[in-house]
C-alpha cells in the first residue's frame, strides 16, 4: 500500500501517516487497532488522519472494510478503557486535590464539574467520542466519577463505531484521494480548539477580575 500511496500522493508518506501506513501494512488489521488506539493516549496522533488511512487501505486490499471498521473500534475501545481505568486510579478526592492546587481554581469549580457530570455524563460520554481532542479526555472524568463500567463501555463502543464509520468509509470511497477527508476534518478540530482556548480566556479574565475586586470589598 505504501507503493500505491507515495504514487498518488507522495506528501503524505511522511510522519504519522507514513508510520500508520507501515503499521498497517505490517500488521493488518491490528495495526489499525493499535494507531487508532493510541489517538486517546496521545491526541497528537489524529484519528481524523488514520482513520481515512485505514479505509483507503482496506480499498487496496489490506484488510476489508469490515475488518478496518471492527479494527478500528476495538482500538478505540482499549485505548479508552485504558484512560478510563487511569481516571479509576487517579480517584475523585486526589483529583479534586490536584485541580485545586491550579492557578485561580477553587474548589468550587471542581464540584460544579462534577455535579454537571452526574447528569450529563451518559451524553457527555458518547457524544464526546464524535468531538476532536475531547475524544482523548473524556474517558478520565468517566473513570474518576467512577461510572458504572459497562455503561461506560456501550457508550464508548457506539460513539466510537459511529465515529470511526464516517471516517472509514469515506476513506475507503474516496481512495488515493482519501487525505480530503482529513483536510475536512481538520476545519472541524480548529473550530474545537478555538472554542476551548475562548473558553478557558474568559474563564481567566472572570477569575481575575472577581480577585482584584475582593480586596475593594
Amino acid at each position: 500500500m505504501t507503493a500505491l500511496l507515495a504514487q498518488d500522493d507522495p506528501s503524505e508518506l511522511g510522519g504519522i501517516a507514513g508510520w500508520a501506513v507501515d503499521l498497517m501494512d505490517a500488521l493488518g488489521g491490528p495495526g489499525a487497532a493499535i494507531v487508532v488506539g493510541l489517538d486517546n493516549l496521545f491526541p497528537p496522533i489524529p484519528s481524523e488522519l488514520v482513520l481515512p488511512l485505514a479505509g483507503f487501505s482496506a480499498a487496496v486490499g489490506t484488510f476489508t472494510l469490515a475488518e478496518a471498521l471492527i479494527w478500528t473500534t476495538v482500538g478505540s475501545v482499549l485505548g479508552a478503557i485504558i484512560v478510563f481505568y487511569l481516571g479509576r486510579l487517579l480517584g475523585r478526592d486526589r483529583t479534586r486535590w490536584l485541580i485545586c492546587k491550579l492557578p485561580l481554581v477553587k474548589p468550587d469549580d471542581f464540584d460544579k464539574a462534577e455535579a454537571w457530570f452526574a447528569k450529563h455524563g451518559t451524553k457527555a460520554v458518547f457524544l464526546g467520542r464524535m468531538v476532536p481532542l475531547v475524544r482523548s479526555f473524556i474517558s478520565l472524568p468517566a473513570g474518576i466519577e467512577k461510572m458504572p463500567f459497562w455503561k461506560f463501555l456501550s457508550l464508548t463502543t457506539l460513539g466510537s463505531l459511529i465515529w470511526n464509520t464516517i471516517f472509514v468509509v469515506a476513506g475507503y470511497a474516496l481512495g488515493a484521494n482519501w487525505h480530503v477527508v482529513e483536510e475536512y476534518a481538520g476545519v472541524f478540530q480548529i473550530v474545537v480548539v478555538v472554542l476551548v482556548v475562548v473558553a478557558v480566556t474568559l474563564f481567566v479574565v472572570k477569575r481575575v477580575r472577581d480577585r482584584s475586586k475582593t480586596p475593594a470589598a
